[in-house]
């Protein structure tokens, strides 16, 4: 039976209704039963209060021995039930009145012929003085309360009779309540059952307009999406597949870069070879040996640039020689520009410098150095005559913010996401001019990735900047 009842949403929802029913039920009537009667009780304190402040203010203007006909007309006058007067120590003192047998009356015509002792009485307590005594009186006085035992007796009577209705109206309120709440919930289950047993030719309708309306609102989308649903799995696994030949292409990828570097190769050495075969054999303009054994110095140049930079790729790629060190690199940049001098003096460019010195970085110092030199002698091979380069090296949240900017040319939009590939020539007929490998910006950023970093380009307003932090 437990367990059936563990297993059912409707009988959960029901015992659980039916027992918040009850509990709100009776915790509202116990306020009631006690706030009631606590109301009318400071009501009648008040109502004490309020009849005997003006009596005290007269007695404390007025002499003892003239005070009795006060007390009979208060007695008389108000709902009070019976007073007694005391010395500040305790002791009873006998009550003034201009009447005989004073007390004994009013006890048994005030209380409706109960005692004193037994009948049900709130009382106050007042300190006073007369107008001719200095001493302190205290003049008690009570009131009757036998309403407030008779509310609370009537609350004690109700209570069967209002525990059956209560109960009778827990358990129907409880079954409606479980009914409404529990149908939607029970056909959205077996809904949801024929869902995962991939069962999507139902179909819910959607008569509510509540949070349950939307759920089976959600639900139908859901049919009508997962057969899509389904489909992109399939195109998932897929995109799996191709990304599985993704990788592969990655390696071959590699393999093709140094296929490619192998072709690059070619070019210089067919171009020295072409040179020196047409000197040797006195060949038209070949014949100016000290023209062309300059040019061949040159490809050679070139060639064994594009040697180096070739090893330095391979080295990244196999992690080789990768030692880390803590170093400054500021020393590296005045270094440098103080090799291509010269350059900087016959093209009269304009070398504005803002380094921070020192600037002590973690990396491997021959890679470093190399990408410090590629990006000035980029800027300072491509800058046109007259022009300027700003180089900066500062600190930023504890990491060095390195750019090179130089003046008087840009590089078109398109071509700035390739500058970063291997064997990417902007202009063929200007790297030749310079000297460029097309493997200078790209072993650039295989360095930079090597130490966590990535090297950005983009066009400024007076000319191009490359820049990245490390």
């Amino acid at each position: 039976m437990i367990k059936r009842i563990k297993g059912s949403l409707f009988a959960k929802v029901f015992i659980l209704t039916v027992t918040v029913l009850l509990c709100v039920s009776f915790l509202v009537y116990g306020v009631l039963a006690w706030y009631m009667p606590q109301t009318y009780s400071n009501n009648l304190n008040a109502s004490l209060d309020e009849q005997t402040s003006d009596f005290i203010y007269e007695l404390e203007h007025i002499r003892m021995q003239d005070s009795g006909g006060l007390f009979d007309q208060f007695l008389q006058n108000t709902t009070i039930s019976m007073v007694e007067l005391y010395t500040a120590d305790g002791v009873l003192v006998e009550t003034p009145s201009n009447q005989n047998s004073f007390n004994d009356g009013i006890t048994g015509e005030a209380l409706g012929g109960a005692s004193y002792e037994s009948a049900p009485i709130i009382s106050n307590s007042y300190y006073f003085s007369f107008a001719d005594d200095n001493s302190q009186y205290i003049l008690t006085v009570y009131g009757e309360a036998s309403q407030i035992a008779e509310l609370r007796q009537s609350f004690v009577s109700v209570l069967p009779i209002l525990f059956c209705v209560i109960l009778l109206v827990s358990l129907a309120t409880a079954w409606g309540y479980s009914r409404i709440i529990t149908n939607p919930v029970l056909k959205i289950s077996r809904i949801s059952k024929e869902m995962s047993d991939m069962r999507l030719e139902w179909q819910l309708e959607e008569r509510r307009s509540d949070e349950l309306g939307v759920l089976e609102n959600s639900l139908n989308t859901l049919s009508r999406k997962l057969s899509a649903t389904l489909e992109e799995l399939q195109s998932a696994n897929l995109q799996l597949q191709k990304d599985i030949e993704h990788q592969k292409a990655l390696e071959q990828a590699q393999q093709d870069f140094f296929s490619s570097a192998s072709h690059e190769l070619k070019t210089p050495i067919t171009i020295i070879k072409g040179q020196l075969e047409g000197m040797l054999l006195g060949i038209g303009a070949y014949k100016d040996h000290e023209k062309y054994l300059a040019r061949s110095l040159e490809v050679a140049a070139t060639l064994e640039t594009m040697v180096q930079e070739i090893l330095t790729i391979s080295r990244l790629e196999t992690n080789v020689d990768f030692k880390m060190e803590h170093f400054d690199c500021a020393p590296m940049i005045y270094g440098y520009l103080r090799e291509i001098d010269d350059l900087v003096a016959t093209k009269e460019l304009q070398i504005h410098l803002a380094i921070q010195s020192p600037a002590f970085i973690n990396g491997n110092k021959l890679l470093i150095e190399k990408v410090f030199s590629n990006l000035i002698s980029n800027a300072v091979k491509y800058s046109p005559q007259g022009a300027s380069v700003d180089i900066i090296l500062q600190n930023v949240n504890g990491r060095f913010l390195f750019s090179v900017e130089n003046t008087g040319t840009h590089i078109p939009e398109d071509d700035i996401p390739k500058l970063f590939d291997a064997f990417y020539r902007m202009e063929q007929s200007r790297s030749r001019r310079t000297g460029g490998s097309g493997l200078g910006l790209y072993m650039v950023q295989r360095i930079l990735q090597q130490h966590s970093s990535y090297c950005e380009a983009c066009n400024t307003e007076n000319g191009v900047k490359f820049f990245f932090t490390i």
